[in-house]
C-alpha cells in the first residue's frame, strides 16, 4: 500500500529471464551483504552508503516484421517507448547503425554488437539468455549513442529488417536509491 501511495514500482520482485543481477535487485544486495559478512570476518573496516541513481526495468519486447511475423530481437537496458509502441521503418544506415524514423530508435546487428562490446555472441537467443553484465551494456550504450544519459531503443537484431515493423517495448525508468560497500583499505 505504502508502494501504490509513493508510485513506487516493487523491483525487487522482478528478475530478467538472463539471471542477469540489475541494479537495487536482490540478487545486487545479496552479493554486497555476502561481501560484508566476509569482510566482518576478516576484521576489514567498511562502510554502507547509500546512493540515488536512475534505475531501469523492461517488462516486456517484441517485435513484429509486417503484420505479424516476430523477429529475434533484444533491446539494451534503458530502451525506453513513452507510448510503449511504434510503428514504421528503418530509414537509413550509418557506420553500423540503422535508423527508424520513429522515436529515434536504433538497430544495430549482432555482427556490430559483438563487434562493439568484443563478445562473441552467435545468436539472439544466446544474447537473451546470457547477456552482457549490466555496467557492460551501459557502456556499449554509450559507445552507440555517444551519450551517458540516452534513453532511445537500441535493438539488436541477426540482419537489419527492410520491412514495415511494430515496436512494443514495456520499460519503465524511475528515480531509486541502492546501498553500495565502501571498503576503507
Amino acid at each position: 500500500m505504502q508502494r501504490d501511495q509513493q508510485n513506487r514500482l516493487m523491483d525487487e520482485m522482478f528478475s530478467p529471464i538472463s539471471g542477469l543481477t540489475l541494479p537495487a535487485s536482490i540478487e545486487e544486495r545479496i552479493e554486497m551483504y555476502t561481501k560484508r559478512n566476509t569482510l566482518e570476518d576478516e576484521n576489514k573496516e567498511y562502510k554502507i552508503i547509500k546512493q540515488k541513481f536512475l534505475n531501469y526495468r523492461q517488462f516486456n519486447f517484441k517485435l513484429i516484421s509486417g503484420k505479424k511475423d516476430v523477429l529475434e530481437a533484444y533491446a539494451l537496458s534503458y530502451s525506453t517507448l513513452p507510448r510503449k509502441k511504434a510503428q514504421g521503418r528503418i530509414e537509413f544506415e550509418h557506420n553500423d547503425i540503422a535508423y527508424f524514423n520513429r522515436e529515434e530508435i536504433k538497430f544495430i546487428t549482432l555482427q556490430t554488437y559483438n563487434k562493439l562490446s568484443k563478445s562473441t555472441y552467435k545468436s539472439i537467443k544466446e544474447l537473451l539468455y546470457n547477456p552482457l553484465t549490466f555496467e557492460q551494456e551501459l557502456l556499449l550504450r554509450n559507445t552507440i549513442s555517444g551519450s551517458n544519459y540516452d534513453l532511445t531503443p537500441i535493438i539488436v537484431v541477426e540482419d537489419i529488417p527492410q520491412t514495415k515493423l511494430s515496436i512494443y517495448l514495456d520499460a519503465k525508468t524511475y528515480e531509486d536509491t541502492k546501498e553500495k560497500l565502501i571498503i576503507f583499505s
